[in-house]
């Protein structure tokens, strides 16, 4: 049988469309993407979260010599909270990249992962991907990877 599935997201040509709250997580994971340790790629990449509280955090890519070892800074950022804000919950995710000549999207296990969070707080997690100053925005994950792994 042969089924559909349809994708509903935002787009905006230009970040000054996004609301005030999501252009300050947009230009923090913006800033977020000059402590990224890129070496090999030379791909920087800053993610920034709101949570329900209000707060905001940020993180960065980390490349290793020990390929794979290094982490996404999405992981790295959800790893952190997950490990130190568990009880307040991700309300959105913003994700940047430098260069950033094309928005950046967050790689399989980043979106596996962001998932796996939203099934742990039990609420969605929009995610903003922007760059080459344009955005757009899903209001879950789900949306990113429909055919979830799950045990």
């Amino acid at each position: 049988m042969k089924r559909i599935m349809d994708i509903s997201y935002e787009h905006y040509d230009n970040f000054d469309e996004l609301s005030a709250p999501d252009r300050a997580l947009v230009n923090e994971a913006i800033e977020a993407t000059a402590t990224a340790n890129a070496p090999y790629s030379h791909f920087h990449v800053g993610a920034a979260v709101r949570l329900r509280s209000g707060n905001t955090y940020h993180a960065s890519n980390f490349e290793s010599e020990v390929f794979p070892a290094g982490l996404c800074a999405e992981r790295s950022l959800l790893f952190y909270i997950e490990a130190n804000y568990a009880n307040d919950p991700i309300e959105t995710l913003a994700i940047a990249s430098n260069p950033s000549e094309r928005e950046c999207y967050p790689c399989g296990q980043c979106r596996q992962v962001i998932v796996d969070v939203e099934r742990r707080q039990k609420s969605p997690i929009r995610v903003i991907m922007s760059g080459a100053n344009s955005a757009t925005v899903v209001d879950s994950a789900e949306k990113l990877l429909p055919f979830t792994f799950k045990l």
